[in-house]
């Protein structure tokens, strides 16, 4: 089914495909107090080390985190203007159907009044 032709969806899509997952939200949640390792950012949770780096590489791949290496160290912060596109989507949805739910409500109230008389 083609899209309409709006802006290119593929970056906000990027952005609710990595929320979606609760680990990840985990992570952001964690690195929106401060930057951190990877070693810290696994350690409350219970997966190989391998199957949370991939959790890591798809936050940065939609933008929402970027690390930086320091030695042996990598260091992973969160990037919060990222989540601005999902924030955006949101807010032209809500505005839409609070819209929608208007032009509902102004019918229905409509209809009401020519039943009554």
């Amino acid at each position: 089914m083609a899209q309409p032709a709006m802006m290119d969806a593929r970056p906000v899509d990027s952005v609710f495909r990595a929320l979606s997952d609760p680990t990840r939200r985990h992570v952001l949640e964690r690195l929106s107090r401060s930057p951190a390792s990877v070693s810290e950012l696994a350690a409350p949770f219970d997966m190989a080390l391998p199957s949370f780096v991939g959790h890591l590489r798809i936050l940065e791949g939609c933008g929402l985190v970027r690390s930086a290496k320091t030695g042996r160290v990598r260091t992973y912060k969160l990037v919060p203007k990222r989540l601005q596109l999902a924030e955006d989507w949101l807010s032209k949805q809500r505005t839409l159907w609070e819209r929608r739910l208007d032009q509902l409500d102004s019918y229905l109230l409509e209809l009401k009044d020519k039943t009554s008389t």
